[in-house]
């Protein structure tokens, strides 16, 4: 399935509606997740060898940002080439092997889409709507499934 113009419309319109305090929301993201899940922040290994608050770790920051901005690419990505691409700088390969040896599962892909969805919904209320939700659903469903197929 391919994300539709429409929601991809909604994905980059409310992106840009976003993106001056990207990084304040990228942050509230995953803090949400480790509210959640709080053995989650012990995944991330920056995060085990820190002992700066995670809301001052600016690794946490820099990661939280590049996951923010790689949903908000997939979007684009799926419309343009029918896949979604995370970057020059690592492949899907990399996440995927990231993402196994740190024994990430089914349930924290689910509960960071949670954190994202709720973490837009706080940033753009006033655009927030079930359209809204499920465009950022179906481009962070993409980026996981492609994740996943390299797992």
């Amino acid at each position: 399935m391919v994300i539709t113009a429409q929601q991809e419309a909604l994905v980059v319109s409310s992106w840009n509606e976003m993106k001056d305090d990207a990084p304040t929301f990228a942050l509230k993201f995953f803090l949400r997740l480790f509210e959640i899940i709080p053995s989650a922040a012990k995944r991330f290994s920056f995060l085990r060898d820190s002992n700066l608050p995670l809301e001052k770790n600016p690794k946490l920051k820099a990661h939280a940002m590049g996951v923010f901005v790689m949903t908000c690419e997939a979007a684009t990505q799926l419309r343009k080439t029918g896949k979604v691409n995370v970057g020059a700088n690592t492949s899907v390969q990399h996440l995927a092997s990231v993402h196994f040896k740190a024994g990430v599962a089914d349930v924290h892909f689910e509960v960071l889409k949670f954190a994202l969805l709720e973490t837009i919904k706080e940033a753009v209320p006033y655009m927030w709507s079930e359209e809204l939700k499920e465009a950022w659903s179906e481009s962070y469903d993409h980026l996981v499934v492609a994740i996943k197929n390299e797992m």
